[in-house]
Protein backbone atom coordinates (compact mmCIF):
# COMPACT_ATOMS: atom_id res chain seq x y z
CA UNK A 1 0.00 0.00 0.00
CA UNK A 2 1.41 3.67 -0.48
CA UNK A 3 2.11 5.87 2.19
CA UNK A 4 -0.31 7.47 4.58
CA UNK A 5 1.22 9.95 6.78
CA UNK A 6 0.12 11.63 9.35
CA UNK A 7 1.07 14.85 11.20
CA UNK A 8 0.80 18.24 12.64
CA UNK A 9 3.00 21.57 13.13
CA UNK A 10 1.10 24.02 15.36
CA UNK A 11 0.25 21.94 18.23
CA UNK A 12 -0.70 22.95 22.24
CA UNK A 13 0.55 20.62 24.79
CA UNK A 14 -2.17 18.46 26.33
CA UNK A 15 -3.58 18.66 29.68
CA UNK A 16 -3.04 16.21 31.90
CA UNK A 17 -4.47 12.64 31.52
CA UNK A 18 -8.26 12.09 33.06
CA UNK A 19 -7.75 10.71 36.23
CA UNK A 20 -8.55 6.45 36.72
CA UNK A 21 -12.23 6.12 37.68
CA UNK A 22 -13.84 2.36 38.20
CA UNK A 23 -14.60 0.81 34.88
CA UNK A 24 -17.62 -0.87 34.80
CA UNK A 25 -17.43 -4.39 35.76
CA UNK A 26 -17.94 -5.38 31.74
CA UNK A 27 -14.49 -7.61 31.61
CA UNK A 28 -11.42 -8.73 32.47
CA UNK A 29 -9.00 -5.90 31.16
CA UNK A 30 -10.63 -2.76 31.69
CA UNK A 31 -10.77 -2.63 35.48
CA UNK A 32 -6.95 -2.62 35.41
CA UNK A 33 -6.74 0.72 33.11
CA UNK A 34 -5.74 3.71 35.06
CA UNK A 35 -3.98 1.47 37.59
CA UNK A 36 -0.82 2.16 36.61
CA UNK A 37 -0.95 5.77 35.60
CA UNK A 38 -1.58 7.53 38.40
CA UNK A 39 2.61 7.04 39.78
CA UNK A 40 4.06 7.12 37.29
CA UNK A 41 3.41 10.48 35.67
CA UNK A 42 5.34 12.32 38.54
CA UNK A 43 7.95 10.90 37.86
CA UNK A 44 8.32 10.15 34.41
CA UNK A 45 6.94 14.05 33.03
CA UNK A 46 10.08 16.16 33.99
CA UNK A 47 12.05 17.66 31.06
CA UNK A 48 10.54 17.73 27.47
CA UNK A 49 11.42 14.41 26.44
CA UNK A 50 9.42 13.56 29.90
CA UNK A 51 6.48 15.18 28.43
CA UNK A 52 6.44 14.05 25.45
CA UNK A 53 6.79 10.33 25.82
CA UNK A 54 5.15 10.34 29.45
CA UNK A 55 1.62 9.00 27.86
CA UNK A 56 3.15 6.47 26.22
CA UNK A 57 4.32 4.56 29.28
CA UNK A 58 1.21 5.53 30.75
CA UNK A 59 -0.45 3.83 27.92
CA UNK A 60 1.86 0.28 27.72
CA UNK A 61 2.12 0.16 31.50
CA UNK A 62 -1.78 -1.41 30.91
CA UNK A 63 -1.88 -5.13 31.14
CA UNK A 64 -1.74 -6.76 27.73
CA UNK A 65 -1.13 -3.77 25.92
CA UNK A 66 2.67 -4.51 24.92
CA UNK A 67 2.20 -8.26 24.09
CA UNK A 68 -0.71 -7.77 21.53
CA UNK A 69 1.15 -4.17 20.51
CA UNK A 70 4.30 -6.60 19.71
CA UNK A 71 2.08 -9.24 17.45
CA UNK A 72 0.29 -6.29 15.26
CA UNK A 73 3.81 -4.44 14.63
CA UNK A 74 5.14 -8.09 13.43
CA UNK A 75 2.08 -9.04 12.00
CA UNK A 76 1.69 -5.42 10.05
CA UNK A 77 5.10 -4.90 8.80
CA UNK A 78 4.65 -7.21 5.80
CA UNK A 79 2.07 -5.13 4.46
CA UNK A 80 4.51 -3.08 3.17
CA UNK A 81 6.30 -5.90 1.40
CA UNK A 82 3.76 -8.16 0.02
CA UNK A 83 2.67 -5.47 -2.81
CA UNK A 84 6.49 -4.89 -4.41
CA UNK A 85 7.56 -8.67 -3.60
CA UNK A 86 5.06 -9.62 -5.56
CA UNK A 87 5.34 -6.77 -8.28
CA UNK A 88 9.40 -7.92 -8.28
CA UNK A 89 8.94 -11.46 -8.28
CA UNK A 90 6.53 -11.77 -11.09
CA UNK A 91 8.52 -9.23 -13.39
CA UNK A 92 11.91 -11.57 -12.50
CA UNK A 93 10.43 -14.61 -13.35
CA UNK A 94 8.21 -13.45 -15.87
CA UNK A 95 9.87 -10.29 -17.86
CA UNK A 96 6.63 -8.09 -17.82
CA UNK A 97 5.86 -5.48 -15.50
CA UNK A 98 2.62 -5.38 -16.58
CA UNK A 99 1.59 -8.75 -15.84
CA UNK A 100 2.95 -7.96 -12.80
CA UNK A 101 1.00 -4.49 -12.26
CA UNK A 102 -2.15 -6.36 -13.50
CA UNK A 103 -1.81 -9.04 -10.67
CA UNK A 104 -1.50 -6.88 -7.79
CA UNK A 105 -4.21 -4.19 -9.33
CA UNK A 106 -6.37 -7.58 -9.14
CA UNK A 107 -5.33 -8.38 -5.50
CA UNK A 108 -6.22 -4.81 -4.40
CA UNK A 109 -9.80 -5.08 -6.18
CA UNK A 110 -10.52 -8.01 -4.38
CA UNK A 111 -9.46 -7.37 -1.30
CA UNK A 112 -11.84 -3.93 -1.51
CA UNK A 113 -14.44 -6.37 -1.81
CA UNK A 114 -13.71 -8.98 0.43
CA UNK A 115 -12.17 -6.66 3.45
CA UNK A 116 -15.50 -5.18 4.75
CA UNK A 117 -16.74 -8.68 4.85
CA UNK A 118 -13.91 -9.77 6.73
CA UNK A 119 -13.84 -7.08 9.23
CA UNK A 120 -18.03 -7.76 9.94
CA UNK A 121 -17.49 -11.40 10.77
CA UNK A 122 -14.59 -10.26 13.24
CA UNK A 123 -16.85 -7.70 14.75
CA UNK A 124 -19.71 -10.63 14.89
CA UNK A 125 -17.43 -13.81 16.01
CA UNK A 126 -14.48 -11.78 17.70
CA UNK A 127 -11.06 -11.49 16.76
CA UNK A 128 -9.48 -14.99 17.52
CA UNK A 129 -11.98 -16.93 15.69
CA UNK A 130 -12.06 -14.88 12.41
CA UNK A 131 -8.80 -13.46 12.19
CA UNK A 132 -6.78 -16.90 12.37
CA UNK A 133 -8.45 -18.72 9.72
CA UNK A 134 -8.48 -15.36 7.32
CA UNK A 135 -4.46 -15.23 7.78
CA UNK A 136 -4.34 -18.86 7.04
CA UNK A 137 -6.51 -18.60 3.88
CA UNK A 138 -4.63 -15.55 3.11
CA UNK A 139 -1.18 -17.13 3.86
CA UNK A 140 -1.96 -19.81 1.60
CA UNK A 141 -2.60 -17.85 -1.08
CA UNK A 142 0.72 -15.96 -1.22
CA UNK A 143 2.17 -19.71 -0.74
CA UNK A 144 0.48 -20.58 -3.75
CA UNK A 145 1.63 -17.18 -5.59
CA UNK A 146 5.42 -18.19 -5.69
CA UNK A 147 4.82 -21.90 -6.46
CA UNK A 148 2.80 -20.74 -9.66
CA UNK A 149 5.83 -18.05 -10.31
CA UNK A 150 8.23 -20.47 -9.82
CA UNK A 151 7.20 -23.49 -11.99
CA UNK A 152 5.69 -21.41 -14.63
CA UNK A 153 2.40 -22.30 -14.44
CA UNK A 154 -0.55 -20.29 -16.59
CA UNK A 155 -0.72 -16.53 -15.59
CA UNK A 156 -4.70 -17.12 -14.40
CA UNK A 157 -3.40 -18.87 -11.92
CA UNK A 158 -1.28 -16.15 -10.77
CA UNK A 159 -4.15 -13.92 -10.43
CA UNK A 160 -6.02 -16.22 -8.47
CA UNK A 161 -3.71 -16.88 -5.74
CA UNK A 162 -2.75 -13.46 -5.27
CA UNK A 163 -6.96 -12.95 -5.38
CA UNK A 164 -7.06 -15.42 -2.23
CA UNK A 165 -4.82 -13.26 -0.47
CA UNK A 166 -7.69 -10.54 -0.10
CA UNK A 167 -8.98 -12.60 3.31
CA UNK A 168 -6.18 -10.59 5.19
CA UNK A 169 -7.34 -9.08 7.87
CA UNK A 170 -7.33 -5.50 9.01
CA UNK A 171 -4.60 -6.01 11.57
CA UNK A 172 -4.07 -2.34 12.43
CA UNK A 173 -8.09 -2.00 12.98
CA UNK A 174 -8.14 -4.90 14.97
CA UNK A 175 -5.41 -2.89 17.08
CA UNK A 176 -7.23 -0.02 17.23
CA UNK A 177 -10.46 -2.37 18.31
CA UNK A 178 -8.17 -3.34 21.02
CA UNK A 179 -7.58 0.09 22.33
CA UNK A 180 -10.86 1.44 21.96
CA UNK A 181 -12.24 -1.81 24.13
CA UNK A 182 -9.92 -0.44 26.87
CA UNK A 183 -9.95 3.37 27.14
CA UNK A 184 -13.71 3.48 25.78
CA UNK A 185 -13.84 5.63 29.38
CA UNK A 186 -10.40 7.64 28.69
CA UNK A 187 -10.71 9.97 26.26
CA UNK A 188 -6.68 11.54 26.54
CA UNK A 189 -5.37 7.72 26.17
CA UNK A 190 -7.20 6.81 23.96
CA UNK A 191 -5.97 10.00 21.39
CA UNK A 192 -2.41 8.80 22.49
CA UNK A 193 -3.53 5.08 21.36
CA UNK A 194 -4.74 6.45 17.96
CA UNK A 195 -1.76 8.27 17.33
CA UNK A 196 1.13 5.52 18.03
CA UNK A 197 -1.46 3.24 15.52
CA UNK A 198 -1.08 5.97 12.83
CA UNK A 199 2.78 6.45 13.40
CA UNK A 200 3.18 2.47 13.19
CA UNK A 201 1.40 2.12 9.91
CA UNK A 202 3.60 5.15 8.61
CA UNK A 203 6.77 3.05 10.29
CA UNK A 204 5.92 -0.44 8.59
CA UNK A 205 4.68 1.10 5.41
CA UNK A 206 8.54 2.69 5.16
CA UNK A 207 10.29 0.16 6.50
CA UNK A 208 8.12 -2.88 4.92
CA UNK A 209 9.23 -1.86 1.07
CA UNK A 210 12.98 -1.84 1.83
CA UNK A 211 13.26 -4.90 3.54
CA UNK A 212 11.08 -6.75 0.09
CA UNK A 213 13.37 -5.15 -2.29
CA UNK A 214 16.39 -6.33 -0.38
CA UNK A 215 15.57 -9.70 0.01
CA UNK A 216 14.01 -9.86 -3.45
CA UNK A 217 17.46 -8.95 -4.69
CA UNK A 218 19.69 -9.61 -2.50
CA UNK A 219 18.19 -13.54 -1.54
CA UNK A 220 15.94 -15.22 -4.30
CA UNK A 221 12.89 -13.44 -6.26
CA UNK A 222 10.56 -14.87 -4.00
CA UNK A 223 12.26 -14.12 -0.84
CA UNK A 224 10.08 -11.05 0.07
CA UNK A 225 6.63 -12.78 -0.23
CA UNK A 226 8.04 -15.99 1.41
CA UNK A 227 9.34 -13.78 4.51
CA UNK A 228 6.44 -11.53 4.48
CA UNK A 229 3.75 -14.82 4.71
CA UNK A 230 5.74 -15.99 7.69
CA UNK A 231 6.19 -12.63 9.63
CA UNK A 232 2.56 -12.03 8.71
CA UNK A 233 1.30 -15.01 10.68
CA UNK A 234 3.98 -15.09 13.14
CA UNK A 235 2.43 -11.71 13.81
CA UNK A 236 -1.10 -12.65 13.91
CA UNK A 237 -1.02 -16.01 15.82
CA UNK A 238 1.26 -13.54 19.07
CA UNK A 239 -1.98 -11.31 18.31
CA UNK A 240 -4.54 -13.42 18.31
CA UNK A 241 -3.50 -15.53 21.32
CA UNK A 242 -3.80 -12.25 23.86
CA UNK A 243 -7.10 -13.02 25.09
CA UNK A 244 -7.48 -10.11 27.49
CA UNK A 245 -7.59 -7.50 25.22
CA UNK A 246 -9.80 -8.69 23.04
CA UNK A 247 -12.91 -7.21 22.78
CA UNK A 248 -16.04 -9.18 23.12
CA UNK A 249 -17.98 -10.69 19.75
CA UNK A 250 -21.25 -9.05 19.46
CA UNK A 251 -23.05 -12.26 17.84
CA UNK A 252 -24.93 -12.62 14.77
CA UNK A 253 -27.50 -10.39 15.81
CA UNK A 254 -27.43 -6.77 14.03
CA UNK A 255 -29.90 -4.28 16.08
CA UNK A 256 -27.42 -1.35 14.71
CA UNK A 257 -27.24 -0.40 11.27
CA UNK A 258 -24.70 -0.33 8.78
CA UNK A 259 -21.66 1.52 9.38
CA UNK A 260 -21.97 2.55 5.13
CA UNK A 261 -24.94 5.24 5.74
CA UNK A 262 -23.32 6.54 9.01
CA UNK A 263 -19.91 6.82 7.48
CA UNK A 264 -21.00 8.36 3.96
CA UNK A 265 -19.73 11.55 4.72
CA UNK A 266 -16.47 10.57 5.97
CA UNK A 267 -16.06 7.86 3.01
CA UNK A 268 -15.89 11.31 1.12
CA UNK A 269 -12.88 12.64 3.07
CA UNK A 270 -11.04 9.56 3.01
CA UNK A 271 -11.20 8.78 -0.45
CA UNK A 272 -9.98 12.62 -1.07
CA UNK A 273 -7.16 11.72 1.36
CA UNK A 274 -6.56 8.69 -1.03
CA UNK A 275 -6.15 10.92 -4.11
CA UNK A 276 -3.88 12.90 -2.10
CA UNK A 277 -1.39 9.99 -1.55
CA UNK A 278 -1.50 8.51 -4.70
CA UNK A 279 -0.95 11.41 -7.05
CA UNK A 280 1.78 12.71 -4.45
CA UNK A 281 3.74 9.34 -4.77
CA UNK A 282 3.28 8.56 -8.71
CA UNK A 283 4.24 12.23 -9.39
CA UNK A 284 7.46 12.60 -6.91
CA UNK A 285 8.45 8.74 -8.75
CA UNK A 286 7.92 10.63 -12.29
CA UNK A 287 10.22 13.93 -10.99
CA UNK A 288 12.89 12.17 -9.60
CA UNK A 289 12.88 9.77 -12.35
CA UNK A 290 13.40 13.04 -14.89
CA UNK A 291 16.31 14.34 -12.48
CA UNK A 292 17.94 10.96 -13.04
CA UNK A 293 17.60 10.04 -9.23
CA UNK A 294 15.25 6.79 -10.16
CA UNK A 295 17.44 4.64 -7.71
CA UNK A 296 17.20 7.22 -5.01
CA UNK A 297 13.35 7.60 -5.25
CA UNK A 298 12.75 5.47 -2.42
CA UNK A 299 15.03 6.95 0.44
CA UNK A 300 13.13 10.35 -0.79
CA UNK A 301 9.58 8.90 -0.43
CA UNK A 302 10.45 7.78 2.48
CA UNK A 303 10.74 11.41 3.93
CA UNK A 304 7.37 11.79 3.95
CA UNK A 305 6.99 8.72 5.81
CA UNK A 306 9.10 9.31 8.18
CA UNK A 307 7.74 12.61 9.03
CA UNK A 308 4.52 11.63 9.59
CA UNK A 309 5.68 8.56 11.45
CA UNK A 310 7.23 11.03 13.78
CA UNK A 311 4.72 13.60 13.83
CA UNK A 312 2.06 10.87 14.69
CA UNK A 313 4.14 10.11 17.95
CA UNK A 314 3.93 13.93 18.54
CA UNK A 315 0.40 14.60 17.76
CA UNK A 316 -0.06 11.66 20.60
CA UNK A 317 1.43 13.55 23.87
CA UNK A 318 -0.48 16.68 22.89
CA UNK A 319 -3.97 18.19 22.65
CA UNK A 320 -5.65 16.72 19.68
CA UNK A 321 -6.92 19.93 17.20
CA UNK A 322 -10.30 20.44 15.31
CA UNK A 323 -10.20 18.31 11.96
CA UNK A 324 -11.10 20.62 9.88
CA UNK A 325 -7.71 22.44 11.36
CA UNK A 326 -6.04 19.21 10.23
CA UNK A 327 -7.50 19.34 7.28
CA UNK A 328 -6.08 23.36 6.56
CA UNK A 329 -2.94 22.51 7.56
CA UNK A 330 -2.83 19.21 5.04
CA UNK A 331 -4.10 21.82 1.87
CA UNK A 332 -1.75 24.28 2.82
CA UNK A 333 1.23 22.16 3.51
CA UNK A 334 0.31 19.78 0.21
CA UNK A 335 1.79 22.92 -1.81
CA UNK A 336 5.36 22.81 -0.33
CA UNK A 337 6.26 20.26 -2.98
CA UNK A 338 4.60 21.61 -6.20
CA UNK A 339 6.81 24.80 -4.82
CA UNK A 340 10.12 22.46 -4.23
CA UNK A 341 9.29 21.23 -7.97
CA UNK A 342 9.54 24.91 -9.29
CA UNK A 343 12.99 25.03 -8.51
CA UNK A 344 14.65 22.09 -9.93
CA UNK A 345 16.22 20.87 -6.88
CA UNK A 346 15.67 17.37 -5.59
CA UNK A 347 16.85 17.97 -2.09
CA UNK A 348 14.29 21.03 -2.16
CA UNK A 349 11.57 18.43 -3.11
CA UNK A 350 13.14 15.85 -0.43
CA UNK A 351 12.96 18.66 2.37
CA UNK A 352 9.12 19.85 0.65
CA UNK A 353 7.90 15.92 1.39
CA UNK A 354 9.09 15.74 4.82
CA UNK A 355 7.08 19.13 5.50
CA UNK A 356 4.22 17.44 4.02
CA UNK A 357 4.21 14.07 5.48
CA UNK A 358 3.76 16.15 8.85
CA UNK A 359 0.57 17.35 7.48
CA UNK A 360 -1.10 13.93 6.87
CA UNK A 361 -1.07 11.94 10.69
CA UNK A 362 -3.23 14.81 12.85
CA UNK A 363 -5.53 14.13 9.63
CA UNK A 364 -5.80 10.57 10.12
CA UNK A 365 -5.42 10.19 13.38
CA UNK A 366 -8.80 12.83 14.01
CA UNK A 367 -10.58 11.04 11.06
CA UNK A 368 -9.91 7.74 12.15
CA UNK A 369 -11.65 9.10 15.42
CA UNK A 370 -14.42 10.59 13.77
CA UNK A 371 -14.80 6.90 12.37
CA UNK A 372 -14.62 5.67 15.91
CA UNK A 373 -17.90 8.22 16.87
CA UNK A 374 -19.82 7.62 13.88
CA UNK A 375 -19.85 3.49 13.60
CA UNK A 376 -23.05 1.64 15.11
CA UNK A 377 -21.78 -0.22 18.30
CA UNK A 378 -20.60 -3.56 17.53
CA UNK A 379 -19.09 -2.83 13.75
CA UNK A 380 -15.76 -0.84 14.68
CA UNK A 381 -13.79 -2.92 12.79
CA UNK A 382 -16.20 -3.02 9.45
CA UNK A 383 -16.44 1.22 9.76
CA UNK A 384 -12.41 1.09 10.11
CA UNK A 385 -12.02 -1.21 7.15
CA UNK A 386 -14.70 0.72 5.00
CA UNK A 387 -12.41 4.10 5.34
CA UNK A 388 -9.36 1.99 4.63
CA UNK A 389 -11.30 1.22 1.10
CA UNK A 390 -12.04 4.79 0.54
CA UNK A 391 -8.18 5.82 0.83
CA UNK A 392 -7.16 2.48 -1.36
CA UNK A 393 -9.83 3.74 -4.16
CA UNK A 394 -8.41 7.27 -3.58
CA UNK A 395 -5.12 6.28 -3.73
CA UNK A 396 -5.69 4.16 -7.27
CA UNK A 397 -7.37 6.64 -8.78
CA UNK A 398 -4.82 9.64 -7.81
CA UNK A 399 -2.09 7.28 -9.45
CA UNK A 400 -3.91 7.19 -12.66
CA UNK A 401 -4.78 10.73 -12.49
CA UNK A 402 -1.18 11.36 -11.79
CA UNK A 403 -0.11 9.52 -14.79
CA UNK A 404 -1.80 10.82 -17.17
CA UNK A 405 -1.07 14.14 -16.27
CA UNK A 406 2.71 13.43 -15.80
CA UNK A 407 2.57 12.31 -19.35
CA UNK A 408 1.08 14.85 -20.74
CA UNK A 409 1.65 17.98 -18.49
CA UNK A 410 5.12 17.13 -17.08
CA UNK A 411 5.73 16.10 -13.21
CA UNK A 412 6.04 19.59 -12.18
CA UNK A 413 2.24 20.36 -13.46
CA UNK A 414 0.74 17.27 -11.55
CA UNK A 415 2.26 18.00 -8.29
CA UNK A 416 -0.85 20.23 -8.06
CA UNK A 417 -2.65 17.68 -8.21
CA UNK A 418 -2.05 16.65 -4.40
CA UNK A 419 -3.26 20.44 -3.94
CA UNK A 420 -6.35 20.19 -5.43
CA UNK A 421 -7.18 17.09 -3.56
CA UNK A 422 -6.60 17.92 -0.42
CA UNK A 423 -8.70 21.32 -1.34
CA UNK A 424 -11.64 18.80 -2.02
CA UNK A 425 -11.03 17.03 1.54
CA UNK A 426 -11.49 20.45 2.58
CA UNK A 427 -15.10 20.85 0.85
CA UNK A 428 -15.95 17.77 2.16
CA UNK A 429 -16.35 18.60 5.65
CA UNK A 430 -19.21 20.92 4.64
CA UNK A 431 -21.36 17.44 4.99
CA UNK A 432 -20.40 16.72 7.99
CA UNK A 433 -22.72 17.28 10.89
CA UNK A 434 -22.06 16.62 14.64
CA UNK A 435 -22.69 12.92 16.32
CA UNK A 436 -24.16 12.23 19.68
CA UNK A 437 -21.84 9.79 21.44
CA UNK A 438 -22.81 8.32 24.30
CA UNK A 439 -19.38 8.35 27.02
CA UNK A 440 -16.40 10.21 28.00
CA UNK A 441 -15.18 8.77 24.46
CA UNK A 442 -17.31 12.28 23.14
CA UNK A 443 -14.68 14.19 24.25
CA UNK A 444 -11.74 13.26 21.78
CA UNK A 445 -14.01 11.57 19.08
CA UNK A 446 -16.87 13.80 18.65
CA UNK A 447 -15.13 17.45 18.21
CA UNK A 448 -16.90 19.85 15.93
CA UNK A 449 -15.43 19.84 12.46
Amino acid sequence: MPLMTVTGTMLVLAAPAPPARPAPATGAAPPALGAPAAPAAPARSRGPAGRAFGPYRRLFALPGTRAFTAGNLIARLPMGMFGISAVMMIAGQRGSYALAGAVTATGLAATALVAPWTARLVDRHGQARVALPATLFAVLGSLSLIVCVRTGAPAWTLFASYAATATTPNIGGMSRARWTHLLRDSPGPHHTAMSFEQAADELCYMLGPVLAAFLCTAVFPEAGTLAGAALFLTGMLVFTAQRSTEPPPTGTATRHGSPLRALAPLLVLFLCLGLVFGSMEVTSIAYLADAGLGAASGPVLALQAAGSCAAGLLYGAVRPRSLRACVCALAVLMAAPWAAAATGSPAALAAALLLAGMATAPTMVTAMSRVHARTPRGRLNEGMTLAVTAILTGIAAGSAAAGLTVDHLGPRTAYLLPVAAALAALGSLARLRPVRVSGRLREAVARDT
